[in-house]
């Protein structure tokens, strides 16, 4: 059920990401800034002024738990949440096999230009653009709704306005998760380095906070089990 947030693959991802940040040691002091949060780096030091970011993170962590909550994770109630927040939602047949040719996954789909864009408006049957919105891409059927909360709450945190979500962040994550040769990144500059790594922690947000799900729903399960078996709720 969760194989597809595998602890192991986050471990291994842990590591690239502090090679990531081994990078900027030693760099010309300099300074920088995204929406919400700025960065100084040089001489083996950092600072990150980033309070702003912390709240918003903290508020969509809490924001989501109340929908959760009040949906009981059910996929189709958190679609429609999507949809009612003007976002669309696409169920088209083999969403999986169409979208791996623009290298990307079913669910949540940050913002495209270009032929990538071109290409989503052809396959969701919308006036050809070159620019998209944010959507929701998947296969008709029924889904599963610990895969769709990974996708729902980035989504949420787009919409919350957190850094991470750009085209150019979003390309350099695809090229983290996927590249197996850390020198691919040798010559990125600190500003791509940064964008990089408000990329990845938007993505283990998620990921953590799914993990962390559904530990309440198996721990909720075992109260439940133990409760039928002799009338405790004690373990």
């Amino acid at each position: 059920m969760m194989n597809i947030f595998n602890r192991i693959k986050y471990f291994f991802l842990a590591i690239k990401e502090k090679n990531l940040q081994n990078k900027l040691k030693n760099t010309t002091k300099r300074s920088y800034s995204n929406k919400t949060s700025k960065t100084v780096y040089g001489n083996a030091a950092d600072l990150t002024l980033n309070s702003q970011t912390e709240q918003i993170i903290m508020n969509v962590r809490n924001n989501v738990s109340a929908i959760v909550k009040k949906t009981n994770c059910n996929p189709d109630e958190l679609l429609e949440y999507i949809k009612v927040a003007k976002t669309p939602v696409y169920k088209i047949d083999y969403a999986d096999k169409l979208l791996r040719v623009i290298q990307e996954e079913e669910g949540f789909i940050c913002p495209q230009q270009g032929l990538t864009a071109l290409y989503l408006s052809l396959i969701t049957h919308k006036f050809p653009k070159l620019k998209t919105e944010p959507m929701f891409v998947m296969r008709k059927g029924n889904i599963d709704k610990f895969y769709l909360l990974h996708h729902f709450y980035r989504w949420y945190s787009l919409k919350a306005d957190l850094p991470g979500f750009d085209k150019e962040s979003q390309k350099l994550l695809k090229l983290f998760l996927q590249s197996e040769d850390e020198n691919v990144f040798n010559s990125l500059s600190m500003e791509s380095i940064l964008n990089l790594k408000e990329a990845i922690a938007r993505d283990q947000e998620a990921t953590d906070f799914v993990l962390e799900y559904t530990k309440q729903i198996e721990g909720s399960k075992n109260v439940l089990n133990k409760i039928k078996e002799d009338g405790s709720a004690q373990i």
